[in-house]
């Protein structure tokens, strides 16, 4: 094995991809499995889990992918989708809190119980999963090669902007700060915690705006690189945090948005 293959290499590690059927999750779990990772493939749509997985496997990769129905959105699926992880691991070195939902109103029409129900999904169940899936990530982790944990935050968890999605920007910025939190308590358990904040990339989330090429084009001119994400820019992200390149880091909210997180539209002196 090469240098650069130890470096960034998750061979032979166990992971959980929650809401991995599509969008980002899936190209998290794209790059574990072709990396050669066994990866977990876990949202509410459990025969797409196994659809996805399969296809993952075709891809020839070193790494195996199984899909099955995980649903975080209540106290009783996490603790049904922890039975099922346990039941199929002993230990756990990657867990990628992926699954998220939005929801987008205008101001004047913006529902109250739509803040449970996102907060609930994007920021309780990180916690309660996290917490839940403690055992395994500690029986993974060691002082060489910490366990992982990679949240999904958002850059509209980053900057001001909400475009009527109020709840879903106020829920990523606290899953920066739970990420941040949690890295230091865990610490000492040779447990590390970070979190991306994604700028756009094509998902069912985004399908609205991105859709298309000509869509995805118009929303990459807003971008500072000048398009929107694909799949390897996540891959990347994903495979330096899991591998030994990564390992000394945690707490960072690490922006993988084309320079989205510091454009800004000041001028001070320049016309």
């Amino acid at each position: 094995m090469s240098y650069l293959d130890k470096l960034f290499s998750v061979a032979g590690k166990t992971a959980l991809v929650t809401g991995a059927a599509t969008g980002i999750g899936r190209m998290v779990a794209t790059g574990l499995v072709r990396a050669g990772a066994h990866v977990m493939i876990a949202s509410r749509k459990g025969e797409d889990c196994v659809k996805v997985a399969n296809e993952l496997n075709a891809l020839g990769g070193s790494g195996h992918a199984e899909g099955f129905a995980g649903d975080v959105s209540s106290e009783a699926g996490i603790a049904a989708l922890v039975a099922e992880v346990k039941a199929r691991a002993e230990r756990l070195h990657i867990l990628v809190n992926n699954a998220g939902i939005s929801w987008g109103a205008p101001l004047q029409d913006f529902p109250y119980h739509a803040w449970a129900k996102v907060f609930g999904v994007n920021v309780t169940a990180v916690f309660h999963l996290t917490r839940e899936l403690l055992p395994l990530l500690d029986a993974a982790a060691s002082d060489e090669d910490p366990a992982r944990v990679i949240n999904l935050g958002s850059v509209m968890g980053t900057q001001p902007l909400a475009d009527d999605a109020y709840s879903y920007a106020a829920s990523k910025a606290a899953v920066h700060h739970l990420t941040r939190t949690l890295a230091i308590e865990f610490a000492a358990r040779r447990i590390t915690v970070n979190a991306f904040a994604p700028g756009p990339f094509q998902s069912r989330m985004t399908a609205f705006a991105t859709a298309t090429e000509e869509q995805a084009k118009h929303v990459g001119n807003h971008v500072p690189l000048g398009r929107i994400g694909v799949a390897d820019d996540i891959a990347g992200a994903t495979l330096y945090l899991c591998s030994r390149a990564g390992s000394y880091v945690t707490g960072a909210i690490l922006p993988i948005d084309g320079g989205q997180s510091v454009q800004h539209g000041m001028t001070l002196f320049k016309e």
